[in-house]
């Protein structure tokens, strides 16, 4: 049975339409923010996801409405691709290293919505081109609430905050393969779902 959803939201802000195969695809994203485009590619690309999608936001105002929107759309398809779980691995982890700067990301797909962002990068606002740092953390806290899942977040250490949040992305999205992947075929919960 295929592991796909197809979302579309549409609200005053925003126009979004999002394609997601957990289990592979081409990967393209028209967002209208350039630096989300880069880092929807990493989870795609590291996670090995097909994911397309396209969004019109209000980019006049700033870029926060288009990348929150963006991920409670990722976090629904990606909720929705995984029907009732059955036989996935749940947990996934990875620590990934990008020049100067590492990330660890904890992923548990238990059907909860909790994020730790257990770094002070987003307490030293930043941009990176016209992208606010800040809304990596509103990204993540998006993603989380609409896929129902835990995600931990620790930045080991970095100085470039491009290379931060490239690292952060890339783990996220080797962590969610791992989790996604299916190795059995029982929910894995002692509760028998999630």
């Amino acid at each position: 049975m295929p592991r796909t959803a197809s979302i579309t939201r549409n609200t005053n802000e925003t126009k979004i339409s999002l394609e997601l195969n957990l289990d592979g695809g081409t990967y393209t994203h028209q967002t209208g923010v350039g630096f989300l485009d880069h880092m929807l590619d990493y989870v795609a690309r590291h996670g090995r996801f097909g994911l397309k999608v396209t969004a019109k936001g209000d980019l006049h105002i700033d870029d926060h409405h288009t990348v929150e929107d963006v991920a409670i759309v990722l976090g629904q398809a990606l909720d929705k691709a995984l029907g009732d779980k059955k036989g996935i691995e749940r947990y996934g982890f990875a620590s990934v290293p990008m020049d100067e700067a590492l990330a660890r990301v904890s992923v548990d797909l238990s059907g909860r919505a909790a994020l730790v962002f257990n770094t002070d990068f987003d307490s030293q606002p930043a941009k990176i081109g016209t992208f606010d740092t800040q809304l990596v953390r509103e990204f993540l806290n998006a993603l989380v609430n609409n896929g129902k899942f835990n995600l931990h977040v620790e930045v080991v250490h970095g100085s470039n905050h491009h290379h931060i949040v490239e690292a952060i992305f890339k783990a996220l999205g080797r962590a969610l393969r791992d989790a996604v992947r299916v190795t059995g075929t029982e929910v894995p919960s002692t509760k028998g779902s999630l």
